[in-house]
């Protein structure tokens, strides 16, 4: 069974390679325009390529992923110049009122340091972690997704991404012995837990909480279809997000809830098993695809594998209805197609998305190098 895996693999790495011959210290976009990525657009002064927005941080967990795998010292070399890149966004408070910082710092500097030992990483990673722990809203307990504090539209505001920046601050608790950060991880887990989880296993997109007594107020969506629909990455989040959360802090019932999120997205599934963008649509239905949810949703069970056998064959049912109708062509400088950014906003529909290619790469190491490090 793995040697479709170990082909895929070897295309990917080699697209990878490709794209960062394109862009050299340059950041691509968060997708493709017409199936090739350009320089990301500039702002707040910076020129097009710069490091910024949400997703630059899969370009270099995808280099450190590649150069474990092929044992290329290009592939590092090229990610640890990208570290100093995001050592001087921190440095500069370049965009960082995000719940994003995880994706961030986690795929870059964490990365650097369990894998070169690089102490700047290190300190980087953890003023990251502080920074995102100044987003908890108390006494709700929950990290705020985007905007400043004070903003009256998002305060008190979480949303289902959001599982998969914590690692970022169960890391800086391991590394530095200081247990602030896994107990800012698990409460704001316990709240998505409690509500943005629906009795089915279905998921809200976000949810509200006052910001002045905690109380839980609604669920809505962001990127959904509507507020009662099943938005597909998000879905996929959860599962992955809440069995890290498991992971780090051995509290059975994440486990549990990332399990019943799993079996949710699985019967949700179209008969070819790429997922549409929300979970609302299946066979016969003429919406766009969303494969980066497919990838994502297939680590996640891959982490629900380590007590869950049965998880690890829908995992490379999902992975290889990727490789046969989603993995671009050789030649390519992406990974994956047929994602879906942000369709209520007329973004990026039916491309490659730099999170897409990263989870399916991630996806493809796990199942054919199991031993490589990740910096969840």
């Amino acid at each position: 069974m793995s040697e479709p895996f170990d082909a895929a693999l070897a295309r990917a790495t080699r697209a990878v390679q490709t794209c960062a011959h394109e862009f050299g210290t340059d950041f691509p976009g968060d997708c493709t325009l017409a199936g090739r990525y350009r320089h990301r657009p500039g702002a707040a002064g910076l020129p097009d390529g710069a490091n910024l927005g949400w997703t630059t941080g899969f370009r270099t967990g995808m280099l450190w992923l590649c150069a474990q795998v092929t044992g290329q010292e290009r592939f590092a070399d090229a990610a640890s110049a990208d570290v100093a890149s995001f050592a001087a966004r921190l440095r500069d408070g370049v965009e960082l009122d995000t719940h994003d910082l995880g994706f961030l710092y986690s795929l870059s500097c964490v990365n650097a340091w369990l894998l070169t030992r690089d102490a700047a990483a290190r300190q980087v990673g953890l003023a990251a972690a502080d920074r995102l722990l100044t987003r908890v809203v108390e006494p709700a307990g929950i990290i705020q997704a985007w905007g400043s504090l004070d903003d009256p539209a998002q305060r008190g505001r979480a949303i289902v991404d959001s599982l998969m920046n914590l690692p970022l601050l169960y890391w800086a608790s391991q590394t530095s012995g200081d247990p602030r950060y896994a107990h800012a991880a698990t409460r704001h887990a316990r709240q998505l837990r409690d509500h943005i989880v629906r009795a089915d296993g279905t998921t809200y997109h976000t949810f509200f909480w006052d910001p002045g007594t905690g109380a839980p107020l609604r669920g809505a969506t962001h990127q959904g279809h509507d507020d009662a629909s099943c938005w597909a990455r998000g879905q996929a989040w959860a599962i992955y997000g809440f069995a890290l959360a498991h992971r780090h802090s051995g509290e059975q019932l994440f486990w549990e809830t990332s399990k019943r999120c799993a079996d949710a997205f699985w019967v949700r599934l179209p008969s070819d098993r790429v997922p549409y963008w929300d979970l609302v649509f299946t066979d016969g239905s003429s919406q766009p695809r969303d494969s980066s949810a497919g990838a994502i949703a297939a680590c996640g069970l891959l982490e629900l594998a380590i007590a869950s056998p049965d998880a690890r064959s829908k995992a490379e049912a999902l992975v290889t209805s990727l490789i046969d109708h989603c993995a671009a062509p050789a030649g390519s400088d992406a990974l994956l197609l047929h994602g879906v950014y942000n369709l209520p906003g007329g973004e990026g529909i039916d491309e490659a998305t730099l999170w897409g290619d990263y989870f399916y790469l991630e996806a493809l190491t796990r199942l054919t190098h199991p031993a490589c490090v990740l910096p969840w």
